[in-house]
């Protein structure tokens, strides 16, 4: 019999704990930094509505209605010759390249927990925290040693089942994670300074969109924002690979899916939001440039924290802060790939996770090694191990997958949008709108195949020596 979910809470609560992530909290605000504030939230928030949320819902729908994971899902609704469920290879490829550099990062987050608690941050400025970020990178087995902690905290948490374990612990995490963040966001708003950083942030100037001297550059600034703010929208909810029809899956007809989708989408933006209240205020508090890069959560933001009376603890805490929310997509992603196995080749919980917690652990290595012992080993235009995982999963596979999805729900001849629009609006709550049809069938794919093209412009332009 399959696992089902214990409450409604926990499917929400875990379904936005796979969204909520490094998307959230590192790379929104340094995005949003770069790109002017609040003018470019506005455009990120338009997107998501309009981007990513209808696939959010047809991933749900796809899971629910075959109550399977994606090894299973397109086998059990795809017209009888038709060939989607080929596509679970690659879903399942991009799962593991996901974590293959995901459990890396994360570490970081747990080593600079660790670091901030034990005071290694006291007294030191940029460039002393700098030096300690460098020194973790260029140590491999440190470097090994957190990765190692994320894989074991990702696997014990699946190991233990549905209810007993990937709910029980996500639901703590979640509750946590919301609860630190809103001291953080209280200690930040209410630093000396912070109303600058508080005006950059909620008061929107679409001027900052259309920098530069000239209509060209105008153009590409706005362009770019479009660009960022799409992207982002699409890779905030984690959708494309299958992460969140699992746990679709796990839950019943009682609600429809637009509705939760919905409730989902707005507690992973409520965090990407929180972040930049508590990163913004401090910024401008303390005279950082908001645009830092990605280097504003591990350089910038605890030499701001050891500014603050109580620097230690506010340090610790963000960085808790951080891991919960690295910690609950490892956990989510996991779950999907233990499920893959267990619903593909029939294998037990345990099995699962014994052979795919070893193969994570070991496939993770090549993105530690590529900041030391493989540092030279890079790709022009794109980077380092670490960078040509993610490129390949946030450029090519969940953009890809996502267009999978939305075609399979929306033509003939895949599951069909009459079937999907059944499935969706079972239950109580908000309807999917039956007048978006011709959007999702035509035009969403579109702007999906743009942001794809997007992607490799940049790559293309150094490799061809225009950039």
């Amino acid at each position: 019999m399959r696992e089902k979910f214990g409450s409604r809470l926990g499917f929400i609560l875990i379904s936005a704990g796979c969204a909520i992530g490094l998307g959230n909290v590192w790379r929104f605000p340094f995005i949003t930094g770069q790109y002017g504030g609040a003018a470019f939230v506005l455009l990120f928030l338009v997107f998501l509505a309009v981007f990513a949320l209808p696939i959010l819902i047809m991933e749900f729908a796809v899971g629910r209605a075959s109550q399977k994971g994606v090894a299973r899902s397109f086998d059990a609704l795809e017209p009888q010759g038709s060939r989607w469920h080929r596509f679970k290879w690659i879903a399942l490829v991009g799962n593991y390249l996901l974590m293959m550099f995901y459990t890396t990062v994360s570490g970081w987050m747990l080593a600079f927990m660790a670091y901030s608690a034990m005071g290694s941050f006291e007294g030191q400025d940029a460039a002393g925290v700098t030096a300690v970020y460098d020194g973790l990178l260029a140590d491999p087995l440190q470097m090994v040693a957190f990765m190692l902690v994320a894989v074991a905290i990702g696997v014990a948490v699946t190991r233990a089942g549905l209810q007993k374990g990937i709910e029980r612990v996500t639901k703590v995490m979640m509750v946590s994670l919301f609860a630190v963040l809103a001291v953080l966001c209280v200690r930040a708003v209410t630093l000396p300074g912070a109303g600058e950083g508080l005006a950059f942030y909620l008061m929107p100037d679409f001027g900052k969109l259309f920098a530069g001297a000239t209509p060209v550059e105008q153009w590409s600034t706005f362009s770019d924002a479009v660009f960022a703010a799409m992207g982002q929208a699409f890779f905030t909810v984690s959708v494309g690979v299958g992460s969140m029809s699992i746990f679709g899956s796990y839950i019943d007809k009682n609600r429809r899916l637009t509705g939760e989708a919905v409730r989902i989408a707005g507690l992973d933006t409520l965090v990407a939001l929180m972040a930049g209240l508590v990163i913004f205020p401090a910024c401008f508090a303390f005279g950082v440039e908001p645009g830092a890069g990605p280097g504003l959560v591990f350089i910038t933001l605890p030499s701001v924290f050891n500014q603050m009376p109580l620097g230690q603890l506010w340090g610790t805490l963000f960085f808790l802060f951080m891991s919960f929310a690295a910690l609950s997509t490892i956990i989510a992603v996991f779950e999907n790939i233990m499920s893959f196995s267990m619903d593909q080749w029939g294998w037990s919980r345990k099995r699962s996770c014994a052979v795919n917690g070893l193969m994570l652990a070991l496939l993770s290595l090549p993105c530690v090694l590529g900041f030391n012992v493989w540092a030279g080993v890079e790709v022009p235009g794109v980077g380092n191990i670490q960078a040509i995982e993610d490129f390949l999963v946030s450029n090519n596979v969940l953009p890809l997958g996502g267009l999978v999805f939305l075609l399979f729900c929306t033509t003939r001849r895949g599951w069909g949008f009459d079937a999907f629009l059944q499935e969706a609006d079972a239950g109580a709550g908000l309807r999917f709108p039956r007048w978006a049809r011709g959007y999702v069938r035509f035009v969403l794919p579109a702007l999906i195949v743009i942001v794809f093209v997007a992607g490799y412009v940049p790559i293309l332009q150094v490799w061809l020596g225009l950039g």
